[in-house]
């Protein structure tokens, strides 16, 4: 046997090649019709192979092969997935948190390329602006290997988009659908478009796809921010929201394979997401603080926020792979740019009642409901106080250039692969922002009478909202009038515009070695990767009133080993045990170079933070239990340093005589330990017609701690909390049943209780948890014909709340519904 084809029966095939040979009888020898061969199995199976065949560990998530994930939201499908949970955003997901890691400590790429964050405070990459309907696969890599980037603690996942050399030849897939919401009864458009086809006798693959979704939706909301004083409430603010969003996505990727180990691809992504929201608050201040029942004098406000907001991320990856004999070479080059647009808008417009209301109260500690007279919701009674006007621009650019070499060869009989490489990568992070207040509206220049300052005069309907009568709306219409009629720059807040406005330049330099070692049933992977950073950070700061501009510099070096074992017990069951290091830099706004102080009170970003780095060990064993069937079980554990959290120093060193001064800081130590188990299962085995069951079921267990520090009254103290986002538990489980014209599956999704925001460093009870959430999703699909299907989503069927508690469980902090939503698409697939 010769040592090429030794090495193509290695044991990194066996569970791949196992996992097909589980195929029935009649599927490997008789033609499949499209409709058979599409669905939840199919995927489930191709997405085990590729877990099966990695040297890490890691999870996927594959489209059904009719071009669409399980999920129309990007964030949404990796839900499904073990260690992994989501972070919702007006019911939608949005951030994805993996191990009990906040979004922030992991990272998004791009068929490999880093994806910046077009938020301004962030790392994160908001994964509802990528549609789901453009993507091939996503794979979460929980173990880096030394070729890796070492930019995340939790995992990294990546974005694998179309490519023509998933199928044979030309296809065709076109989605037209509807949605409707529930909470505010609007309907809402979708459709995308995927092609892809092969030519010059298959060697060049051209693949496109387009899609656009609008989503029109709102939420109930009532909040108090966590303003308590033991059991009697300080304030609390009601919200409805009417918000509408766009997503617009365009993947392409041409690749071109003239020979056996020659490929060059071009891959392009644009996906463009706006956001289009109007908030309506009513807010109750208490002149004391009351208790459920209790009614009291209180004043009342009612404000307005209106703006759009355009989100774009647009990534180009050029790459090659060639062979010179025994040499394997891959050079890629990225360049990634993100922005979030925030034109002129509303940023609140603030309308106060002249007198206190008596006889105001409240009933319900975890739902606050208002108790008033009628004379509150009069729009006569209110006056305009206030208009804060903004603008904004954020941009984040990165570009990466990349070189990697491998070599096997057998060493004393023992196949090997060295594989090195280098990489380079430019990051800048900008943010300008300019703020204007118009105030004083019975001045020059507006001399506004009392009648044209009434909110009567900007006034237009009621909401529709759940928990009481909410009173009048305010409309956008005549404030914006108001604004376009003024000069703005008399009115320039010269403080909330130039300390919001940074530049970080951020350059990391890495390269790596690692050997691959073929021992048998074993595989072996030790490395060791440099990474070397240089930060440079431009801002302003403001001492009562006066500016002054900073610059700060910071550079680090890591030396990051790893070693990846995996052993096949047999054909289908694997060991696998890893040993990583990795290092994430603190978020940008962290780092952010502003600082205000006005009189004994600052607040600073900190350019001088360590990076968190983590040690990090995994252990688990999978089985393949057949076609699209597996069970895994895995432990793992994070020993976190110089874990970063915010912290008041007011009454220490420089800060002794400030009554308030809030900073980031990085800790000791903060450790993450878990267990995470999957099963998955197509039960072809039973007798029909249960032989079309499908069933997957995970969770993950785990614990954190960190340790913080706060000052309490000029003395330093410290306590332990959980690592923000962390739930202790995280349940996932579906059931399907596929035939070959239909489907069915229905999926739950469960975390317990997590951290959102430590309150404050010396006290508990002023933490801010979300409430354990449980979600329950319906999908259909019914094939029409051989070519075209219809598909039924039914989301969030419980209308589950998002709730935020501070101190107690029943002591609200926020408490916000969204409703229902059902989506009805067609789809015509050519292939």
């Amino acid at each position: 046997m010769s040592h090429h084809l030794q090495r193509l029966q290695t044991p990194r095939t066996l569970i791949a090649l196992a996992a097909a040979a589980a195929l029935p009888a009649f599927a490997q020898t008789q033609p499949v019709e499209t409709i058979v061969i599409t669905g939840q199995a199919l995927a489930t199976d191709r997405a085990l192979k590729d877990q099966a065949a990695a040297d890490n560990v890691v999870s996927v998530v594959r489209d059904d092969g009719i071009g669409r994930l399980p999920d129309k939201n990007t964030a949404e499908a990796l839900q499904r997935l073990p260690g992994v949970s989501i972070e919702r955003d007006q019911g939608e997901g949005r951030y994805v948190r993996i191990r009990g890691l906040g979004p922030d400590l992991n990272s998004v790429t791009f068929n490999g390329s880093l994806l910046p964050s077009p938020e301004r405070d962030r790392r994160a990459v908001m994964l509802d602006v990528l549609p789901s309907s453009l993507v091939r696969s996503l794979t979460v890599s929980k173990t880096l290997l030394p070729e890796q980037d070492a930019n995340s603690i939790g995992g990294t996942v990546d974005v694998q988009t179309v490519s023509a050399f998933d199928r044979p030849g030309r296809f065709i897939a076109a989605d037209l659908g509807a949605s409707y919401e529930t909470n505010t009864e609007r309907s809402s458009p979708n459709g995308s478009l995927l092609w892809s086809d092969r030519f010059l006798d298959g060697k060049l693959g051209l693949a496109a796809g387009f899609s656009h979704e609008v989503r029109k939706f709102g939420s109930d909301n009532v909040e108090t921010g966590g303003a308590w004083d033991g059991d009697a409430l300080e304030e609390f603010e009601r919200r409805d929201y009417r918000i509408t969003r766009e997503r617009t996505g365009l993947a392409l990727n041409a690749e071109y394979r003239p020979e056996a180990g020659t490929e060059y691809h071009a891959r392009y992504l644009h996906s463009r997401f706006s956001d289009d929201e109007q908030r309506q608050a009513h807010s109750i201040e208490f002149d004391e603080a009351q208790t459920p029942g209790t009614l009291g004098e209180a004043e009342s406000t009612r404000e307005l926020k209106d703006r759009k907001e355009t989100q774009t991320i647009r990534s180009l990856v050029l790459g090659t792979t060639q062979s010179f004999g025994d040499w394997k070479l891959k050079a890629e080059a990225g360049t990634s740019r993100s922005s979030e647009d925030t034109p002129l808008h509303i940023a609140k417009a603030k309308f106060e009642a002249e007198d206190s209301f008596d006889g105001v109260g409240y009933t319900g500690r975890l739902r606050p409901r208002l108790i008033a007279p009628a004379t509150i919701d009069d729009a006569a009674l209110y006056s305009l106080d206030k208009i804060e006007v903004e603008k904004s621009l954020v941009k984040d650019r990165e570009h990466n250039l990349r070189l990697d070499l491998a070599r096997g060869f057998e060493v004393a009989g023992v196949d090997t692969e060295i594989k090195f490489g280098a990489k380079a990568s430019r990051r800048e992070k900008t943010s300008a922002q300019t703020t204007w207040v118009l105030e004083d509206f019975d001045e020059a220049p507006f001399n506004l009478s009392d009648t044209q300052r009434s909110l009567s005069a900007f006034s237009s309907g009621r909401a529709d909202y759940p928990w009481g009568s909410f009173g009048p709306l305010i409309s956008a219409g005549p404030l914006n009038a108001l604004v376009r009629g003024t000069d703005l720059g008399d009115f320039v807040d010269e403080q909330e515009s130039r300390v919001n406005d940074f530049s970080i330049d951020e350059d990391v330099d890495a390269a790596y070695l690692q050997a691959g070692f073929d021992l048998g049933r074993s595989h072996v992977i030790a490395g060791l990767r440099h990474e070397r950073t240089r930060m440079t950070a431009d801002g302003t700061g403001v001492t009562d009133g006066e500016f002054a501009p900073i610059h700060a510099r910071r550079s680090d070096s890591h030396w990051l080993p790893g070693l990846h074992l995996r052993h096949d017990l047999d054909a289908r069951t694997t060991l696998r045990a890893a040993w990583s290091n990795s290092v994430v830099r603190p978020s940008f706004g962290q780092i952010a170079p502003g600082y205000v102080i006005d009189g004994d009170e600052a607040s600073f970003g900190n350019p001088k933070l360590k990076p968190l780095r983590s040690a990090n060990l995994d252990l688990g064993v999978e089985r393949g239990l057949g076609y699209a069937s597996v069970v895994s079980a895995y432990v793992f554990y994070k020993r976190i340093r110089d874990f970063s959290y915010q912290t008041d120093v007011a009454g220490t060193g420089a800060w002794a005589d400030f009554d308030e001064a809030i900073t980031w800081a990085n800790g000791d130590k903060a450790r993450v330990a878990g267990l995470e188990f999957a099963y998955s299962k197509a039960l072809r085995e039973l007798p029909a017609p249960w032989n079309g069951l499908v069933v997957g079921a995970n969770a993950t267990f785990s614990s954190s701690r960190a340790d913080i520090a706060g000052s309490d009254d000029g003395a330093s103290v410290s306590r332990a909390i959980p690592l923000p986002s962390q739930s202790k538990r995280v349940f996932n489980a579906v059931v399907g049943y596929e035939r070959p014209d239909w489907s069915l599956r229905l999926a739950a999704n469960y975390k317990s209780r997590y951290l959102l925001e430590v309150g404050d460093n010396t006290d508990k009870d002023q933490d801010l948890y979300v409430k354990a959430q449980t979600q329950w999703d319906l999908s259909a699909r019914y094939s029409l014909s051989r070519d075209l299907s219809l598909g039924l989503e039914a989301l969030n069927l419980t209308d589950q709340a998002y709730e935020v508690t501070t101190g107690r469980t029943d002591r609200n902090a926020q408490y916000e519904t969204y409703g229902r939503t059902v989506r009805l698409s067609l789809k015509w697939v050519l292939q």
